[in-house]
């Protein structure tokens, strides 16, 4: 078991990408998290935080991705065998929350199994089809991201989302 008060929750570096890239590969083998190239990870690493070990050993990870002017999704929140159970993964989607408030956003969507943990962070499964206007869901779909499909819940991704839940939070409290 680890010692959570050395873990640090920090910035993701770009030298922290094998390690994002190790933390995913056994939730994608269970098809519970989605295993991406290398060129995603170093794309997208501003948006993720890591849990980091006193010996600088990277034991959970966790993106915020910005969709919208007040929408933005939470992605890539994995925490090693070693380090479950200890509030790493809580922590980081602490962190993760608060990015997103700073960046003006205010409610987040997830597509997740862990629906639980969720709830715990105020997120409600998502009763509407869409939790955006008409016409943001038009712009939206000008999207290549996958993550912005999968919220958009269109058919080119469906393979990648069986069994997860669309959940939602709001950061202003009341969800939505």
């Amino acid at each position: 078991m680890v010692n959570t008060d050395q873990i640090t929750i920090r910035k993701a570096r770009s030298q922290d990408v094998p390690h994002i890239r190790d933390l995913v590969k056994p939730y994608a083998a269970e098809r519970i998290l989605l295993e991406k190239e290398a060129v995603a990870y170093y794309e997208s690493i501003q948006e993720f935080r890591v849990a980091e070990a006193a010996d600088g050993t990277v034991l959970g990870c966790g993106a915020v991705h910005c969709m919208w002017e007040d929408i933005a999704e939470v992605r890539t929140l994995a925490v090693s065998p070693q380090a479950r159970g200890t509030g790493t993964g809580h922590r980081i989607l602490a962190a993760l929350l608060e990015d997103a408030r700073e960046l003006g956003i205010h409610r987040v969507f997830c597509l997740t199994f862990e629906v639980p943990f969720f709830e715990q962070h105020g997120f409600t499964v998502m009763a509407e089809q869409s939790a955006v206007a008409p016409e943001v869901f038009a712009e939206l779909l000008r999207s290549a991201d996958d993550g912005v499909a999968e919220f958009l819940d269109l058919a080119r991704v469906k393979q990648n989302t069986l069994g997860n839940t669309r959940m939602i939070a709001s950061l202003d409290g009341a969800s939505r």
